[in-house]
């Protein structure tokens, strides 16, 4: 019974209005004939009452029906537009309520999706461009390789066709040997131009540990510099007596280690000063190799760490991969690196924090 005459649906709000304005028409009628005053004031009383109940029920419908509609229509257009900003604030029990909660729901779900929409797109951009660099790269790897490869090859071609043609053994192990010094040569320039690719494209990530890099530096230094029998250089070195630990990737820190001690030893002139510094300053321990020899043009000295560079006026011939290495590890780590001219040489340096 309660429910038969609740007013949740428009429908019987406009029913429930027609059959109040109709009694409200009929009782008025009676009570203005039934007054002891003549037929045309019972007319003109009547008619005040009914343009009082037409305002009456003009300000029901507008409240019951235009005003919802109009929240309704303003918010379908915001959401029309792809505004979701706003939400419809109507509250209604009514059919107009159940839309606008339908709305807000529909508006809510679509503005999801357009969330995802748009991550989808984002991720889809990157995979893009990821995809375009690593063609680039590749396109770059095989480039360079070609490049590179052309000076060995031919070499092994004319020491190979001079060793079918030559009688004297001498010359024939001579040969051989540089057909196989280059070779070696070419398999080092791979191995370590794939290392640099895998690096540059994030395909090999740092494997990090802790480890005392006082102790890394003694071993790599006394490898390199002081068991080696080509030592002709004045050799200098501060190290601290104290372990500083590091966390970072071993090897990987090997490697930038290895190429410019390598890098200072076959630039330092014949009998010159070649010094390593490792000092420990405001929670980082700094790096430096001095060597001296021939300045670094100034305007060379932002080209050194890029793949295959070489200083012209070197008295020797390497890769040009060294030192692009260390400038990509390094870079990996965020850890700040550099070259300088000093008087009577060259100083690589780069620093890394200490940690506990």
């Amino acid at each position: 019974m309660k429910e038969a005459f609740s007013l949740r649906t428009v429908r019987k709000k406009i029913l429930m209005m027609s059959k109040l304005a109709g009694l409200a028409l009929i009782f008025s009628y009676v009570l203005s004939t039934g007054l002891p005053i003549s037929e045309d004031a019972s007319f003109l009383l009547w008619l005040g009452f009914v343009l009082l109940l037409v305002l009456g029920i003009d300000f029901f419908m507008s409240r019951f029906i235009t005003k919802p509609m109009s929240k309704l229509n303003a918010s379908a257009k915001r959401m029309a537009g792809l505004d979701f900003s706003a939400p419809c604030d109507l509250v209604a029990t009514d059919e107009f309520g159940e839309l606008s909660t339908s709305l807000n729901t529909m508006a809510e779900n679509l503005q999801q999706a357009l969330a995802r929409l748009e991550d989808a797109n984002t991720q889809l951009e990157k995979d893009v461009e990821k995809e375009r660099l690593l063609l680039s790269e590749r396109k770059e790897l095989v480039d360079s390789l070609s490049h590179e490869m052309k000076t060995p090859l031919g070499i092994i071609r004319a020491y190979a066709e001079g060793l079918q043609d030559e009688t004297d053994e001498a010359k024939k192990q001579r040969y051989a040997q540089v057909i196989v010094s280059e070779v070696e040569r070419m398999n080092d320039l791979i191995v370590t131009l794939l290392d640099l690719s895998a690096l540059e494209s994030g395909a090999a990530r740092l494997n990090v540990t802790r480890f005392d890099f006082v102790e890394l530096v003694e071993t790599v230094a006394g490898r390199l510099l002081i068991d080696a029998l080509d030592t002709d250089f004045d050799l200098q070195h501060e190290l601290p007596k104290q372990k500083a630990f590091v966390r970072t990737d071993q090897w990987r820190m090997e490697q930038v280690l290895d190429n410019l001690i390598v890098n200072a030893k076959k630039n330092v002139y014949p009998g010159g000063v070649l010094r390593l510094e490792l000092t420990v300053d405001d929670g980082a321990l700094h790096f430096s190799i001095f060597n001296q020899g021939r300045p670094i043009p100034e305007s060379d000295l932002s080209k050194i760490w890029t793949k295959f560079y070489r200083d012209s006026g070197a008295e020797y011939s390497g890769s040009g991969l060294g030192l692009s290495i260390v400038a990509q590890i390094l870079s990996m780590q965020n850890l700040p690196y550099g070259a300088e001219n000093q008087a009577g040489g060259v100083r690589f340096y780069f620093s890394i924090p200490v940690t506990e």
